[in-house]
């Protein structure tokens, strides 16, 4: 998608500027997720300006992806710029078959981002960049924690002249911090990589099984003792070349998905059993070429086709086709501009024109402004529109949601402090949501709600006292207004309305040290601040002992009200690297 990045070096924490119109990208890279007081990489989006709603004692397990207010529906996830959003639900979002050690980066895109990303990033993007196997490396790294929580993993790397491979095993089980939220989860994952001439092919393959105990996962306080099981195949493959400027890349996605769900497993109230099984296939071609009075063009096909075969919502299939266009291109030497557009046509909704503007202007050579401007489009998920069980109720006149997004901010860079901040809009129309019109109503159902404004600012900074001590925070407020629909909602109104995060980073001779605080704050709700502390120890020949704390005061809370959250949660382990 994009070949250059002009980079703002914010340590563990990176804004970018990049031709994909993502004015403030904040990054976590590998050696950041490795030094985070989490057990998973999902659990270490919390620490950034995405609100993390878990349903579990691992955020890998099974956690909802929210930016700037949006609901889980409306995060586009992406590895390696491909999209990978689960058509069934957004619920499965984070199904992501890979391990710590397969991830370069993750990039979190909050607000407006490339049309060439996709259509249906109304709240913004989450970026999963796998890291390529450029050299010889074994890892093993073995956990223990609180509720008989084991988890065991193996990585070995492996680099052969002009390619790569590398393969990783995880294995995780936990009886879990309360009935019914108990789990296993198997990660296994190959990565590999060959050069070319002008180029490098990339193959990336990931599964993932999991059965765990959904107590009241969506059926918020009715004490439903609940289970699932799910399977996720990933395959991803691309060729990157550069033929004398000519930016060529073809790419190819399959994801598969199972998901079996039993709404109560002792049987008392229903014996209800869901199977569904989901495809995936996305072909795409992008090219992108200097003209020399145009600045970078980049141009895109993409084919898209979603497959459901489901006891529930029955046997659908739907086809898109895309077309995509992006420019950028610097006007004077304080001035450019990002442009991007595409056009979707649905088999079985209308077509859409989506696209973005941003306009940067350099104040210096570390400071900019920055202005932005993007229009997208969600089409309903499976499940909203067929979805049927003794409580909830889906809906197949759904329309497509859509939304107009307006960002301003700002971006600097000094010697040992790094910020930006940003003043967002957002304009929903059609906005898809789980609701009841009264008491009386039987069900929720999934309706379209007609306009809802979501106003708000979002700032991060990073401040270097020394070699040694580093502290970077990140803040969201969010204001939701024109929500004067009279609905009773599902999930009550979730979305955020204060967000801190901010993490201590203490590098000591014999290891880092963390200290990680977060604050929610929800309408009509109290909102609870979680201590998390991470303590590592170097030993001789590079072996690392270390121990993580999670909800250290023992806070009690709920991301989603009605279903509960664990309490203080102590985990240690070993890590030898060589």
């Amino acid at each position: 998608m994009a070949i250059e990045d002009q980079v703002f070096d914010l340590g563990p924490i990176v804004v970018h500027k990049s031709n994909r119109g993502s004015p403030n990208t904040y990054t976590l890279d590998y050696a950041a997720l490795g030094n985070l007081p989490v057990s998973s990489p999902i659990e270490a989006l919390g620490s950034g300006p995405i609100d993390l709603q878990s349903r579990s004692l691992q955020g890998g397990i099974q956690s909802d992806f929210s930016l700037r207010g949006s609901t889980f529906q409306e995060v586009l996830v992406l590895v390696d710029g491909q999209r990978v959003n689960d058509p069934q639900t957004g619920h499965h979002n984070s199904d992501l078959p890979f391990t710590r050690e397969d991830i370069e980066s993750i990039d979190v895109i909050p607000g407006v981002n490339s049309a060439l990303l996709g259509p249906d990033a109304i709240g913004g993007a989450i970026n999963f960049r796998i890291k390529s196997p450029e050299v010889k490396k074994l890892v093993l790294e073995l956990k223990g924690g609180s509720y008989k929580t084991k988890s065991g993993l193996f990585s070995m790397s492996e680099r052969l002249d002009k390619m790569g491979v590398r393969f990783s095993l995880e294995d995780q089980v936990s009886a879990g911090f309360h009935e019914d939220t108990d789990y296993k989860k198997l990660n296994a994952t190959f990565t590999s990589f060959l050069e070319v001439p002008d180029g490098k092919m990339k193959l990336n393959f990931g599964y993932q099984q999991k059965e765990f105990g959904a107590y009241d996962f969506y059926t918020p306080g009715k004490g439903y003792l609940s289970k699932e099981w799910t399977r996720t195949y990933l395959l991803n493959t691309a060729l990157d070349m550069d033929r004398c400027g000519l930016v060529i890349r073809p790419g190819f996605l399959w994801r598969r998905h199972y998901d079996k769900f039993m709404l109560d497993k002792t049987q008392v109230r229903s014996n209800y059993l869901n199977h569904h099984r989901t495809d995936m296939y996305t072909p795409s071609i992008y090219l992108q070429n200097q003209i020399a009075f145009l600045g970078k063009v980049g141009f895109g096909l993409e084919y898209g086709q979603e497959r459901i075969d489901s006891t529930n919502l029955g046997k659908h299939s739907r086809i898109h086709e895309s077309i995509f266009l992006d420019e950028n291109k610097d006007l004077t030497s304080r001035i450019s501009y990002e442009l991007s557009g595409r056009y979707d046509h649905y088999d079985s909704f209308d077509k859409s024109y989506t696209g973005t503007l941003s306009l940067r202007y350099r104040l210096s050579k570390t400071n900019m402004l920055h202005l932005d401007l993007a229009k997208s489009i969600r089409i309903p998920s499976f499940t909203e529109l067929y979805y049927s069980d003794p409580t909830t109720l889906g809906n197949s006149g759904l329309s497509p949601e859509r939304a107009l997004n307006y960002q301003v901010g700002i971006d600097c860079r000094k010697e040992r402090l790094s910020f930006g901040a940003t003043i967002f809009l957002r304009q929903e129309k059609n906005l898809i949501d789980w609701v009841k019109s009264d008491n009386t109503q039987e069900k929720w159902q999934a309706e379209n709600i007609p306009g809802s404004d979501f106003l708000g600012l979002e700032g991060s900074g990073k401040f270097d006292f020394n070699a040694y001590l580093s502290v970077h925070a990140n803040y969201t407020y969010v204001d939701k207004r024109k929500d004067k629909n009279g609905y009773l909602y599902k999930y009550g109104p979730n979305y955020i309305r204060h967000l801190i995060n901010s993490t201590i980073d203490l590098k000591l001779p014999w290891g880092t040290q963390a200290l990680n605080f977060s604050y929610k704050k929800k309408p009509d709700r109290r909102g609870w601040l979680l201590v998390n502390i991470r303590l590592s120890y170097n030993l001789k020949k590079k072996p690392e002992i270390f121990l993580n704390i999670t909800n250290l005061f023992n806070v009690e809370y709920q991301e989603i009200e009605g279903i509960p959250q664990p309490a203080r949660y102590i985990e240690g382990g070993l890590r030898i690297e060589w």
